[in-house]
C-alpha cells in the first residue's frame, strides 16, 4: 500500500525533520515550500503560500505527485511569525499571516479531501501560543488559536470519512524561526530553556516523531496535544 506525506514547510526545522521521519518509514514525501527540501527522495513543489491563488499555479502538480497512493498524511507545518502587538497590527501584514498559517491549510484540504481514502490524516501545527499568549505576537497567537479551532471543525465535518485529524502542539523547539525570532541570542534562549521543565529546547526530531505517531493513530481524532517537556508556569 503506497502512502504518501504531503507537507508544507519542510525546507528546514520540524518540518524538515518530519519529512525525513515519514521518508525513513516508507512513505512517499511531497513538500510545497518556496524553498527546497535538502533531503534525497522528496518531491518539491515550489509554491509561495502567501498568495491568495497559489494553488493555480501547482495545484495539479500537487495532485499529480499524489498519484493514487491509497494512503494520505497532510500536515501543516509551514508558517509566519511576526513581532507585532495589536497596537501596531498593520493590516495587510496580519492579512498574509492569515493566508499562510490558516487559509493556504484550508485550501489545501479542499484540494487533497476528495483523494484522502479512509486511513488518511490532516495534522496541523499549533503552538504552545495555540492556547495561551504573550506579548509581542499578536498575529501568531491569533492565528495558532484559530489552527485549534479549524482542527476541531475539521474533525466533525469528516465525521464517517474515516479520515482523522489532531493538532500537535510543540514548545519552545531549537528552530531557526525560534532562533530568528529571539535575534539567535544565546541569553534569550538559555532563559527560555530554564522555562521548561527538563531545562532544554525539544529537538525537531522530537516533534517529527510524535507526529508520525498521531498520523498512525484515528484513537487521537479530535485530539490537542501539547508536546512542550513540561512548561514551568509562574
Amino acid at each position: 500500500m503506497t502512502k504518501t506525506l504531503v507537507i508544507t514547510g519542510a525546507s528546514k526545522g520540524i518540518g524538515r525533520a518530519a519529512a525525513q521521519r515519514f521518508r525513513d518509514n516508507r512513505f512517499r514525501v511531497v513538500n510545497i515550500s518556496r524553498s527546497e527540501c535538502p533531503l534525497d527522495g522528496i518531491t518539491q513543489i515550489n509554491a509561495d503560500m502567501s498568495q491568495p491563488d497559489w494553488l493555480q499555479s501547482c495545484g495539479d502538480d500537487i495532485r499529480a505527485a499524489v498519484g493514487d497512493s491509497a494512503h494520505i498524511t497532510l500536515i501543516h507545518n509551514a508558517c509566519r511569525h511576526e513581532k507585532d502587538t495589536i497596537a501596531q497590527l498593520d493590516a495587510a501584514v496580519f492579512q498574509q499571516t492569515l493566508q499562510v498559517n490558516l487559509i493556504a491549510p484550508s485550501q489545501l484540504n479542499q484540494l487533497l479531501l476528495p483523494l484522502m481514502a479512509p486511513g488518511s490524516s490532516i495534522l496541523y501545527l499549533g503552538s504552545t501560543l495555540s492556547e495561551k499568549a504573550v506579548a509581542g505576537s499578536c498575529s501568531y497567537v491569533v492565528s495558532k488559536h484559530a489552527i485549534v479551532g479549524m482542527m476541531r471543525a475539521t474533525c466533525q465535518d469528516l465525521a464517517g470519512t474515516g479520515v482523522h485529524t489532531v493538532c500537535l502542539c510543540p514548545g519552545f523547539t531549537d528552530t531557526q524561526m525560534l532562533r530568528a525570532h529571539v535575534g539567535d541570542s544565546p541569553e534569550v534562549l538559555q532563559q527560555i530553556a530554564a522555562g521548561v521543565t527538563f531545562g532544554r529546547l525539544i529537538e525537531p526530531g522530537e516533534i517529527a516523531r510524535t507526529l508520525h505517531f498521531c498520523a498512525e493513530q484515528p484513537v487521537l481524532n479530535g485530539a490537542v496535544i501539547h508536546a512542550n517537556l513540561g512548561q514551568i508556569e509562574h
